[in-house]
């Protein structure tokens, strides 16, 4: 019907970051890709982490929220 589709806007998603002392730690990642790129957020959690947005500790998991 229509010709052309409207642009879906970028969207940030949550990620939940498991400690192995028990702690859960949330981030967001704005304009994240779909559920395919999640891999990459590993390596995102441990940058913030270094940056000292995330607390200290091991990381164990990292997980989409929503």
């Amino acid at each position: 019907m229509f010709a052309f589709r409207k642009a879906t806007p970028a969207k940030s998603v949550m990620f939940a970051v498991s400690f192995d002392d028990g702690r859960t730690a949330y981030f967001v990642v704005p304009n994240h890709g779909g559920p395919s790129e999640d891999y990459l957020v590993l390596a995102i959690a441990k940058e913030q982490q270094e940056a000292g947005q995330l607390p200290e500790g091991h990381i164990t998991s990292v997980r989409r929220v929503r």
